[in-house]
């Protein structure tokens, strides 16, 4: 009699979905490193950044780079941040840069994000997460969109327009060419 109880417990249980672990949400492939502001300015300075420009913030952590593409150039800006602690502090930032009507900041992987409306990216990322990233750039970026990279390339087959070096870093440049 126990073993059937058990049997009908179990298929219950199975039945109602309740035996799965639910869905873990992505966790981040890096830490969260702040860049300086003198690099985040110099990012802005060679992407050119205009008040016509939406810059997206791969990994955007506490929001610095939209927020000063926002303060100092007028752009809008789209920080992508899994960290939702982050997204939290980001938003205050924004609020306390008198800039959150300009800026939003999206808990979202950034791999799977549409980024067809930016025409600014800029990534602190890696080499290896820069060069997954790389196809889905030149996939959904219109021609004439920059990207921007603190420290890190897209390897080999992309070769950076500039190499601006400060801080003991470097500062990279690429423009979406036509297909």
């Amino acid at each position: 009699m126990t073993r059937s109880y058990v049997t009908l417990a179990l298929a219950i249980v199975t039945g109602l979905g309740l035996a799965q672990a639910p869905p873990r949400p992505p966790t981040p492939d890096i830490h969260y490193v702040p860049t300086s502001n003198g690099v985040t300015e110099a990012m802005l300075k060679l992407a050119m950044v205009t008040p016509q420009d939406v810059v997206y913030d791969l990994g955007s952590g506490d929001g610095r780079i939209v927020i000063a593409a926002a303060k100092k150039y007028g752009a809008r800006g789209v920080g992508i941040e899994l960290d939702p602690e982050l997204i939290k502090t980001a938003n205050k930032n924004a609020r306390k840069a008198g800039v959150e009507d300009r800026v939003q900041f999206l808990q979202a992987d950034l791999f799977k994000t549409d980024l067809s409306e930016a025409t600014v990216v800029t990534l602190y990322l890696s080499n290896s997460i820069n060069r997954r990233l790389a196809s889905i750039l030149q996939r959904q970026l219109k021609p004439g969109a920059r990207i921007v990279s603190h420290r890190f390339d897209m390897g080999e087959e992309w070769k950076p327009e500039a190499d601006v070096r400060l801080e003991g870093t470097h500062v990279y440049l690429w423009t979406i060419r036509q297909r």
